[in-house]
């Protein structure tokens, strides 16, 4: 295909590999994950959780961007183009000698959590949350890789071994799969202590290695919490002896008690009790930046104000009345095109995501490509004043015939889509469940195969596979 120069290999992983790219039309560099399993046919594509939950959830500023999804048919070969960022969370801090600054720490969690209450009050939870599946540019954080998610309100149980091993909340540990969204939170806890303290919190070398290490820090849990699991759990028989945590508190010394907190609330053993995205995005410690976004919004947001049922203007600059008056109606009707309801609105439930509309093939492309268009996809109209999420589904697959028939791949990707096709990888991939009015009992998704690892971030900008110098991640 002759749209994008190959530039470097980015990584490689178990499904996928990362290719950079330049865009002749353009110039703009770009990632390309390049999947390596095959796909018959375009219903296959697009049931593929990783598309529908970037279609769901973009635009957001701190979700990665789908550009475009390219698919070959005769080869079955497909690639997902993104936007490219400069590193990840783990290659900030690889080899670090010094402390992150505590004020861009504080922004990158702030952008984190924000990306997490956006995807939780979408229906979806990521399952992977990990320093490498976070990307950062200058002072832009994008969370990525959604290979794992699932719908939050699909029927559990779940598979086991998801998540990486260090950043694996211990109902995922200890169960059979009965988990929920509150094992991203888990993971965003452990994220932030490796950031303050430049070293992993919970390098476990197994199960029961993670689970001990879990135990040294913050304890074991009570009796009754124990007991709840064990119900949940046909695996394995565990009994832990009574021991109280070492604490979160001695192992970042350098850091204030605020950002110790929020990590220990984040870091709690019962999910019940652990913060949830919207409850950590109100603690303290992020106060600075919630006044400091709320001025920005004054600033940008029109200055209008509703007195009496009329609309209030500051006086006009122009003598003229009739320029006053056409002043105001252009004012209504900037105000009702771009008002949005406020932050205490209750979420309404989001229909199918609607399909994407293709854009005009590159002149110099011999394979037509789908445009993911992104930014007409839904998004949410407000946020609930209650902790409670929405019955929102994951919305349904893209409606077929998005995707044209595509011709084989030539220029730097000869190479690629020149492999022989393999067969196909089991069943079609069970799309996210469509969305639907609330009701009493939620649309259930089908389990997925568990996988044994995750591929590598895209846009990231080392060009090997990430990995820790001292203790190999398992997936």
């Amino acid at each position: 295909m002759h749209k994008y120069r190959l530039v470097a290999k980015k990584g490689e992983g178990t499904f996928s590999e990362v290719l950079k790219a330049q865009c002749i039309k353009n110039g703009k560099y770009v990632a390309i994950k390049c999947m390596k399993n095959h796909f018959d046919s375009l219903d296959q594509v697009n049931n593929l959780r990783e598309i529908q939950a970037l279609r769901r959830l973009s635009p957001h500023a701190n979700i990665i961007k789908l550009l475009e999804v390219l698919y070959d048919q005769p080869t079955g070969r497909l690639a997902l183009v993104f936007e490219l960022m400069d590193m990840n969370i783990y290659e900030l801090i690889r080899g670090r000698r010094h402390y992150v600054a505590e004020e861009r720490i504080k922004s990158y969690m702030y952008q984190l959590i924000k990306s997490m209450d956006h995807m939780h009050r979408n229906g979806i939870f990521h399952r992977d949350i990990k320093p490498e599946n976070i990307l950062i540019m200058d002072d832009c954080l994008k969370l990525a890789d959604f290979g794992s998610c699932r719908g939050i309100y699909s029927k559990q149980p779940y598979t086991e071994y998801i998540s990486t091993r260090w950043y694996r909340a211990p109902e995922c540990l200890l169960t059979d799969g009965y988990y929920n969204y509150k094992m991203d939170m888990w993971g965003v806890g452990c994220v932030f202590f490796e950031i303050v303290s430049l070293f992993p919190l919970f390098p476990g070398t197994n199960e029961l290695d993670q689970i001990q290490k879990i135990h040294n820090v913050v304890g074991t849990p009570p009796p009754e919490l124990l007991n709840k699991m064990k119900r949940r759990s046909q695996h394995m028989d565990f009994n832990f002896p009574p021991k109280d945590g070492s604490g979160i508190e001695k192992l970042i010394p350098h850091v204030g008690a605020e950002c110790v907190d929020l990590i220990t609330k984040l870091l709690t053993y019962n999910p019940d009790d652990r913060l949830s995205a919207r409850q950590a995005l109100r603690h303290s410690y992020f106060r600075e930046l919630r006044d400091a976004e709320k001025r920005q919004q004054a600033l940008t947001s029109p200055d209008l104000s509703a007195t009496n049922g009329q609309l209030t203007l500051p006086p006009a600059t122009s003598d003229s009345a009739a320029s006053t008056s056409s002043n105001t109606r252009k004012a209504a009707a900037l105000n009702k095109e771009t008002a949005k309801p406020s932050g205490d609105t209750m979420l309404p439930s989001i229909g199918p995501a609607k399909a994407p509309e293709g854009e005009k093939e590159a002149e110099d492309s011999t394979l037509p490509a789908v445009n993911a268009n992104l930014e007409k996809s839904q998004q949410p109209q407000g946020e609930e004043e209650e902790e409670g999420l929405p019955p929102i589904g994951l919305g349904a697959a893209a409606k077929p015939g998005m995707m044209a028939k595509g011709k084989p791949m030539g220029g730097n990707y000869q190479h690629y889509m020149n492999k022989p096709k393999a067969q196909p990888v089991g069943p079609r991939a069970p799309g996210l469940a469509p969305a639907a009015k609330p009701r009493a009992a939620p649309m259930p998704i089908a389990a997925k195969p568990a996988k044994p690892g995750q591929g590598p971030a895209v846009g990231s900008s080392t060009s090997t596979t990430t990995k820790r110098s001292n203790v190999q991640r398992r997936k």
